[in-house]
């Protein structure tokens, strides 16, 4: 075992670092136009693309949130969240998917244009990057926070960690475009997992077999029922299903990281075995994750000195899996484990960049500029946008989260999860209600984030008991599909109106 990362850890981290820069560098020069740049000529590999929609959305949170809530609360979030795979798929790969592969666009938020009218549209825009901007400071975040712990480094360097972690990222990506995305995602996805799977093949190693593995449930676990009317029950099982359903649902109906995926494929039946392979890969890396959080909970728990001195399995959970890492691995292992830790946060940062510099030139640029840029002059454009918006959160990230209270899981539905329900209900109203009017779906998203934030910081704003974050997404769904309707019923449409 090692007492820390070795220099041979750093210079492993060091090369990969250097060949994703190669490689976004490699792709780079091939670019010619901004279709190629944003939706890799719209004819990439379905799998490849299944990966990269997994890696892009699971990232950090997923990866470091999961062992840390199933060591200090259980594993009822995750587990049931698998039962919701089934379901999910059915709904995104074959309702959504050849729905929106109808409206092929460079950005998913020109067919509210087309079905609603611009302020839909421009609003669609203008939430997508408020989203991802809040996602990846908040990646870059809790990515930096690991990095901390595995360098045994003091909060104060948490700005230039931010600042390495970001700038690599962005910079291949704003490069490479999608296909140096596509491809990096696919290399992060196979350190990501095989990270998770040295730590649990370590600990079984240590153990003598898996008697890790729990045969019961956990003194120190909260109580989890199946199902619960209290507002103020942190996790149920059956909300746990709802949860995972409804989160991938409006993630992949709205979100144009997700769409931008399915436009780089063929067509609507190469965009679902897409979905498919990112259903399976989620669910797979799910259950691994668990299985991490198991068995650092009995590595833990068998021997309390092995925990970082002054530390607890309750009130530092998501900081022993990272720990883990570079504490316990041997030399070398521990740096190809943190470059998978340190490809979570990349795989994110990366696509996130590239979807928000879409959305930014086509909804915005294009839309409102009266001349069109020259076809590289607006590639030229596309990567200086996306350092800006690099420079952007890494400049933020260090500020933000360290203000939200929760573990790692509740600070991120307290952030970016605020305005995963709006930005598909203007896609629901403009796609799936014939009646509504611009205006009702404008509102109905509005109203959907409103409630998004009262049920997230309902305990801050009252000063009563936390409500559950599991009820944010229905919560604000229903809230913002019952105001929209009302008023596109009220105030129905008239020829010529919300239109433009």
């Amino acid at each position: 075992m090692s007492d820390g990362l070795h220099w041979i850890d750093f210079v492993i981290l060091a090369i990969y670092a250097t060949a994703m820069l190669v490689l976004g560098w490699n792709y780079g020069r091939q670019q010619d136009s901004t279709d190629e740049y944003f939706t890799g000529g719209g004819r990439m590999n379905p799998v490849l693309i299944g990966v990269s929609m997994f890696a892009t959305l699971f990232s950090t949170i997923s990866f470091l949130s999961t062992p840390g809530e199933v060591l200090n609360h259980g594993p009822i979030v995750s587990l049931m969240g698998l039962l919701a795979i089934p379901i999910y798929y059915v709904i995104v790969g074959y309702v959504l998917a050849p729905l929106y592969m109808k409206h092929r666009a460079t950005s998913a938020y020109q067919m509210l244009e087309t079905q609603l009218g611009l302020a839909a549209r421009t609003t669609g825009a203008v939430m997508f990057v408020m989203l991802r901007l809040m996602w990846m400071s908040s990646l870059i975040y809790f990515a930096s926070q690991a990095m901390l712990v595995m360098l045994d480094l003091s909060q104060q360097w948490l700005p230039l960690v931010t600042l390495v972690t970001g700038t690599v990222a962005v910079s291949y990506s704003s490069m490479g475009g999608l296909r140096a995305v596509v491809v990096t995602d696919s290399i992060q996805f196979g350190l990501l997992f095989g990270g998770a799977l040295l730590v649990i093949g370590m600990v079984t190693w240590d153990a003598g077999g898996v008697s890790w593995l729990p045969t019961r449930w956990n003194d120190s676990w909260d109580e989890q029922p199946f199902f619960s009317l209290d507002p103020t029950v942190r996790v149920t099982a059956c909300g746990s299903v709802l949860y995972a359903v409804l989160w991938w649902v409006c993630t992949a109906g709205g979100d144009q990281t997700a769409i931008q995926r399915f436009m780089a494929t063929e067509n609507a039946s190469a965009a679902r075995r897409s979905f498919l392979v990112n259903a399976i890969a989620g669910g797979a890396v799910a259950l691994v994750l668990v299985l991490v959080g198991f068995a650092l909970l009995a590595y833990y728990q068998a021997d309390s000195s092995r925990l970082p001195e002054g530390k607890t399995i309750a009130e530092n959970a998501d900081e022993l899996f990272p720990y883990f890492i570079s504490a316990h691995l041997p030399v070398g292992l521990s740096g190809l484990v943190m470059c998978g830790m340190f490809a979570a946060a990349m795989s994110s940062v990366d696509s996130g960049v590239n979807a928000i510099t879409a959305v930014v030139t086509s909804d915005l640029v294009d839309r409102f500029c009266t001349q069109r840029l020259a076809e590289q002059s607006r590639i030229r454009f596309a990567r200086w946008m996306a350092l800006t918006i690099g420079l952007i959160v890494v400049l933020t990230s260090s500020f933000v989260m360290d203000h939200v209270p929760g573990n790692f899981l509740e600070q991120a539905k307290r952030t970016f999860g605020l305005l995963v329900t709006p930005m598909f209900l203007l896609f629901f109203f403009a796609l799936l209600v014939p009646f509504a009017t611009q205006t009702g779906a404008i509102l109905g998203a509005v109203t959907a984030f409103l409630t998004s934030f009262l049920v997230a910081y309902w305990d801050l704003l009252t000063g009563l008991k936390p409500l559950t974050f599991q009820g944010i997404f229905p919560t604000s769904l229903m809230a913002g599909i019952i105001v929209g309707c009302l008023w596109s019923l009220v105030r129905p449409k008239q020829h010529g109106d919300d239109t433009d």
